[in-house]
Protein backbone atom coordinates (compact mmCIF):
# COMPACT_ATOMS: atom_id res chain seq x y z
CA UNK A 1 0.00 0.00 0.00
CA UNK A 2 0.92 3.38 -0.40
CA UNK A 3 3.00 5.10 2.29
CA UNK A 4 1.24 8.24 2.21
CA UNK A 5 -2.51 8.29 4.60
CA UNK A 6 -5.74 8.29 2.60
CA UNK A 7 -7.44 11.33 2.59
CA UNK A 8 -10.78 9.76 2.52
CA UNK A 9 -12.46 6.45 2.72
CA UNK A 10 -15.68 4.76 1.94
CA UNK A 11 -17.56 2.91 -0.72
CA UNK A 12 -17.88 3.28 -4.60
CA UNK A 13 -21.37 2.37 -5.61
CA UNK A 14 -22.26 1.06 -8.65
CA UNK A 15 -26.57 0.21 -7.81
CA UNK A 16 -25.89 -2.62 -5.46
CA UNK A 17 -22.44 -3.12 -5.36
CA UNK A 18 -20.81 -1.55 -3.02
CA UNK A 19 -16.98 -1.53 -2.72
CA UNK A 20 -14.55 -0.53 0.09
CA UNK A 21 -12.04 2.24 -1.60
CA UNK A 22 -9.62 4.70 -0.22
CA UNK A 23 -8.63 7.97 -1.72
CA UNK A 24 -4.65 9.52 -1.86
CA UNK A 25 -3.83 12.79 -3.28
CA UNK A 26 -2.06 12.34 -7.08
CA UNK A 27 -0.11 15.47 -6.73
CA UNK A 28 3.06 14.98 -4.57
CA UNK A 29 2.60 18.02 -1.67
CA UNK A 30 6.83 19.70 -1.56
CA UNK A 31 7.07 18.87 -5.28
CA UNK A 32 7.91 22.79 -5.35
CA UNK A 33 10.18 25.12 -3.12
CA UNK A 34 7.98 27.40 -0.57
CA UNK A 35 8.62 30.45 1.28
CA UNK A 36 7.98 31.86 4.88
CA UNK A 37 7.99 35.51 5.28
CA UNK A 38 11.38 36.17 7.32
CA UNK A 39 11.84 39.05 9.36
CA UNK A 40 15.52 39.67 8.32
CA UNK A 41 16.91 41.70 11.01
CA UNK A 42 16.73 38.67 13.32
CA UNK A 43 16.28 35.84 10.81
CA UNK A 44 12.88 34.47 12.55
CA UNK A 45 9.47 33.39 10.61
CA UNK A 46 6.95 35.89 10.88
CA UNK A 47 3.70 34.41 12.60
CA UNK A 48 -0.12 35.66 12.33
CA UNK A 49 -2.36 36.14 15.49
CA UNK A 50 -5.95 35.79 14.88
CA UNK A 51 -7.30 39.25 16.11
CA UNK A 52 -10.69 40.82 16.43
CA UNK A 53 -10.77 44.69 15.92
CA UNK A 54 -11.56 46.54 19.41
CA UNK A 55 -10.86 43.04 21.24
CA UNK A 56 -7.07 41.67 19.92
CA UNK A 57 -5.62 38.19 19.86
CA UNK A 58 -8.33 35.75 20.66
CA UNK A 59 -8.23 32.21 21.73
CA UNK A 60 -8.86 29.37 19.30
CA UNK A 61 -12.10 27.96 21.06
CA UNK A 62 -13.88 31.09 21.02
CA UNK A 63 -13.91 31.13 17.88
CA UNK A 64 -16.93 29.74 15.15
CA UNK A 65 -17.83 30.09 11.66
CA UNK A 66 -20.27 32.54 10.24
CA UNK A 67 -21.81 33.43 6.97
CA UNK A 68 -22.28 36.77 5.72
CA UNK A 69 -25.54 37.17 4.62
CA UNK A 70 -25.11 41.36 4.74
CA UNK A 71 -22.46 43.57 4.84
CA UNK A 72 -21.18 42.80 8.20
CA UNK A 73 -24.28 40.94 9.37
CA UNK A 74 -22.99 37.13 10.11
CA UNK A 75 -25.09 33.88 10.89
CA UNK A 76 -23.71 32.52 13.18
CA UNK A 77 -23.06 28.12 13.32
CA UNK A 78 -21.03 25.68 15.73
CA UNK A 79 -18.95 22.68 14.40
CA UNK A 80 -21.84 20.42 16.30
CA UNK A 81 -24.41 22.34 13.77
CA UNK A 82 -22.66 22.05 10.54
CA UNK A 83 -21.16 18.58 11.87
CA UNK A 84 -25.33 17.49 12.04
CA UNK A 85 -25.66 18.22 8.52
CA UNK A 86 -26.15 14.68 7.70
CA UNK A 87 -24.71 13.85 4.16
CA UNK A 88 -25.32 10.20 2.28
CA UNK A 89 -22.03 10.97 0.09
CA UNK A 90 -20.12 11.19 3.40
CA UNK A 91 -19.15 7.84 3.29
CA UNK A 92 -20.47 6.74 0.20
CA UNK A 93 -19.33 7.51 -3.62
CA UNK A 94 -22.46 6.13 -5.80
CA UNK A 95 -22.07 6.27 -9.65
CA UNK A 96 -25.45 7.91 -11.01
CA UNK A 97 -24.43 8.63 -14.19
CA UNK A 98 -22.28 7.69 -17.09
CA UNK A 99 -20.73 10.20 -19.67
CA UNK A 100 -18.84 9.43 -22.87
CA UNK A 101 -14.76 9.83 -21.54
CA UNK A 102 -14.21 13.10 -24.28
CA UNK A 103 -17.45 14.31 -23.34
CA UNK A 104 -16.82 16.90 -19.90
CA UNK A 105 -15.17 19.63 -20.81
CA UNK A 106 -11.59 20.43 -19.51
CA UNK A 107 -12.44 23.61 -17.72
CA UNK A 108 -14.70 21.68 -15.15
CA UNK A 109 -11.59 19.31 -14.25
CA UNK A 110 -10.36 20.90 -10.74
CA UNK A 111 -7.99 18.10 -8.60
CA UNK A 112 -7.05 14.50 -9.37
CA UNK A 113 -7.07 11.72 -6.83
CA UNK A 114 -5.83 7.63 -6.95
CA UNK A 115 -8.79 5.23 -5.84
CA UNK A 116 -7.56 1.81 -4.42
CA UNK A 117 -9.48 -1.28 -2.80
CA UNK A 118 -8.63 -1.79 0.40
CA UNK A 119 -8.34 -5.08 0.69
CA UNK A 120 -7.66 -8.07 -1.56
CA UNK A 121 -11.68 -8.92 -0.71
CA UNK A 122 -12.54 -5.71 -2.65
CA UNK A 123 -10.43 -5.97 -5.42
CA UNK A 124 -12.76 -8.67 -7.98
CA UNK A 125 -15.55 -5.84 -7.95
CA UNK A 126 -13.01 -3.37 -8.47
CA UNK A 127 -11.65 -4.40 -11.18
CA UNK A 128 -15.20 -5.02 -12.91
CA UNK A 129 -15.74 -1.59 -12.99
CA UNK A 130 -12.64 -0.42 -13.75
CA UNK A 131 -12.83 -2.99 -16.83
CA UNK A 132 -16.21 -1.94 -17.58
CA UNK A 133 -15.77 1.68 -17.63
CA UNK A 134 -12.24 1.11 -19.66
CA UNK A 135 -14.60 -1.09 -22.30
CA UNK A 136 -17.30 1.09 -22.04
CA UNK A 137 -15.42 3.99 -22.62
CA UNK A 138 -17.46 6.05 -19.94
CA UNK A 139 -16.68 8.17 -17.38
CA UNK A 140 -19.01 7.95 -14.08
CA UNK A 141 -20.17 10.34 -11.86
CA UNK A 142 -21.09 11.11 -8.50
CA UNK A 143 -20.77 13.10 -5.39
CA UNK A 144 -18.72 12.88 -2.64
CA UNK A 145 -18.23 14.62 0.94
CA UNK A 146 -14.56 15.62 1.69
CA UNK A 147 -13.00 18.30 4.01
CA UNK A 148 -16.39 19.69 4.59
CA UNK A 149 -17.66 20.22 1.02
CA UNK A 150 -19.38 17.98 -1.14
CA UNK A 151 -17.87 17.41 -4.31
CA UNK A 152 -18.87 16.73 -7.92
CA UNK A 153 -16.76 13.64 -8.72
CA UNK A 154 -15.65 11.96 -11.89
CA UNK A 155 -14.14 8.15 -11.79
CA UNK A 156 -12.18 6.91 -15.22
CA UNK A 157 -9.62 3.71 -15.30
CA UNK A 158 -6.36 4.82 -14.96
CA UNK A 159 -3.32 1.50 -15.36
CA UNK A 160 -4.58 -0.96 -13.23
CA UNK A 161 -6.53 1.57 -10.76
CA UNK A 162 -8.91 4.31 -10.72
CA UNK A 163 -8.56 8.26 -11.20
CA UNK A 164 -11.00 10.16 -9.44
CA UNK A 165 -11.27 14.10 -10.69
CA UNK A 166 -13.26 16.47 -8.85
CA UNK A 167 -15.51 18.77 -10.79
CA UNK A 168 -16.51 22.24 -10.40
CA UNK A 169 -20.29 22.79 -10.36
CA UNK A 170 -21.59 24.74 -13.23
CA UNK A 171 -22.38 28.15 -10.63
CA UNK A 172 -18.55 28.03 -10.31
CA UNK A 173 -17.67 28.38 -13.86
CA UNK A 174 -17.53 31.73 -15.70
CA UNK A 175 -19.62 32.14 -18.97
CA UNK A 176 -17.20 32.42 -21.89
CA UNK A 177 -19.18 35.54 -23.64
CA UNK A 178 -17.39 38.71 -22.19
CA UNK A 179 -13.96 37.36 -23.03
CA UNK A 180 -14.95 35.82 -26.02
CA UNK A 181 -17.81 37.77 -27.67
CA UNK A 182 -15.28 40.40 -29.31
CA UNK A 183 -13.56 37.73 -31.10
CA UNK A 184 -14.90 37.86 -34.92
CA UNK A 185 -16.42 34.37 -35.84
CA UNK A 186 -14.57 34.50 -39.05
CA UNK A 187 -13.25 31.54 -40.42
CA UNK A 188 -9.21 31.87 -41.03
CA UNK A 189 -8.23 32.00 -44.41
CA UNK A 190 -7.72 28.67 -46.34
CA UNK A 191 -4.27 29.05 -47.30
CA UNK A 192 -2.72 29.76 -43.86
CA UNK A 193 -5.34 26.99 -42.40
CA UNK A 194 -3.35 24.75 -44.55
CA UNK A 195 0.16 25.80 -43.24
CA UNK A 196 -0.51 26.20 -39.67
CA UNK A 197 -2.39 22.45 -39.92
CA UNK A 198 1.00 21.59 -41.66
CA UNK A 199 2.76 22.53 -38.86
CA UNK A 200 0.32 20.89 -35.88
CA UNK A 201 1.33 17.72 -38.00
CA UNK A 202 4.59 18.48 -37.67
CA UNK A 203 4.86 18.99 -33.98
CA UNK A 204 2.20 16.00 -33.29
CA UNK A 205 3.96 13.43 -30.53
CA UNK A 206 2.17 10.96 -28.01
CA UNK A 207 1.95 12.97 -24.69
CA UNK A 208 5.00 12.57 -22.26
CA UNK A 209 5.02 14.87 -19.33
CA UNK A 210 8.50 14.49 -18.44
CA UNK A 211 9.28 15.96 -21.83
CA UNK A 212 8.88 19.19 -19.89
CA UNK A 213 10.15 20.42 -16.95
CA UNK A 214 9.44 23.63 -14.63
CA UNK A 215 12.42 26.34 -16.01
CA UNK A 216 11.41 28.64 -12.52
CA UNK A 217 11.35 26.06 -10.28
CA UNK A 218 14.43 24.09 -11.82
CA UNK A 219 16.20 27.86 -11.71
CA UNK A 220 14.95 28.40 -7.46
CA UNK A 221 16.22 25.55 -6.61
CA UNK A 222 19.54 26.05 -7.86
CA UNK A 223 19.60 29.99 -6.47
CA UNK A 224 18.86 28.00 -3.04
CA UNK A 225 21.66 25.91 -3.08
CA UNK A 226 23.89 28.73 -4.19
CA UNK A 227 22.61 30.37 -1.35
CA UNK A 228 23.44 27.61 0.98
CA UNK A 229 26.79 27.40 -0.34
CA UNK A 230 27.62 31.31 -0.25
CA UNK A 231 26.93 31.40 3.72
CA UNK A 232 23.71 33.78 2.86
CA UNK A 233 25.87 36.49 0.71
CA UNK A 234 23.59 37.96 -2.08
CA UNK A 235 24.00 35.96 -5.35
CA UNK A 236 24.03 37.76 -8.65
CA UNK A 237 22.29 36.09 -11.28
CA UNK A 238 24.13 36.45 -14.68
CA UNK A 239 22.27 36.51 -17.93
CA UNK A 240 23.40 33.27 -19.68
CA UNK A 241 22.69 31.14 -16.27
CA UNK A 242 19.12 31.82 -17.20
CA UNK A 243 17.60 28.59 -18.89
CA UNK A 244 17.32 28.25 -22.54
CA UNK A 245 13.65 28.78 -23.58
CA UNK A 246 11.60 29.00 -26.56
CA UNK A 247 10.85 32.55 -28.12
CA UNK A 248 9.57 33.95 -30.95
CA UNK A 249 9.63 36.90 -33.44
CA UNK A 250 7.22 39.95 -33.87
CA UNK A 251 5.22 38.29 -36.61
CA UNK A 252 5.50 41.03 -39.81
CA UNK A 253 4.29 38.12 -42.58
CA UNK A 254 1.83 35.76 -41.20
CA UNK A 255 2.57 33.62 -44.08
CA UNK A 256 6.05 33.81 -44.49
CA UNK A 257 6.46 32.99 -40.59
CA UNK A 258 4.43 30.17 -40.44
CA UNK A 259 6.13 28.25 -43.24
CA UNK A 260 9.72 29.16 -41.57
CA UNK A 261 8.37 27.35 -39.16
CA UNK A 262 7.45 24.59 -40.86
CA UNK A 263 10.59 24.65 -42.52
CA UNK A 264 12.21 24.65 -39.17
CA UNK A 265 12.52 27.99 -38.20
CA UNK A 266 16.37 28.69 -39.37
CA UNK A 267 15.77 30.96 -42.22
CA UNK A 268 16.01 34.60 -42.77
CA UNK A 269 13.48 36.33 -40.46
CA UNK A 270 10.25 36.85 -42.17
CA UNK A 271 9.47 39.41 -45.19
CA UNK A 272 7.05 41.89 -45.07
CA UNK A 273 4.89 41.01 -48.58
CA UNK A 274 1.54 40.65 -46.15
CA UNK A 275 1.21 42.47 -42.96
CA UNK A 276 -0.41 40.54 -40.58
CA UNK A 277 -1.03 43.67 -38.56
CA UNK A 278 -3.24 44.95 -41.47
CA UNK A 279 -6.26 44.49 -40.28
CA UNK A 280 -8.18 47.16 -38.99
CA UNK A 281 -8.32 47.50 -35.50
CA UNK A 282 -11.66 46.12 -33.94
CA UNK A 283 -13.46 49.16 -32.20
CA UNK A 284 -14.03 48.83 -28.17
CA UNK A 285 -17.88 48.16 -27.13
CA UNK A 286 -20.13 51.09 -26.60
Amino acid sequence: MPASRPIWKGQLRLSLVAIPVELFSAARSGARPSFRQIHEPTGKPIHYEKVVAGVGPVDKDEIIRGFEYEKGDYVLLTNDEIDAVKLETRKTLELTQFVGACEIDPIYFDKSYFVVPTDELAEDAFRVIRDALRQTEKVGLGQLSMRGKEYLAAIKPSGTGLMLETLHYEEEIRKTDPFFSQISGKKAEADLLEVATALIEKKTAPFDAGAFKDHYQGALRDLIKRKLKSKGRKITATADEAPERPSGENVVDLMAALKESLEGGEKKKASTKRPATSKPKRKKAS
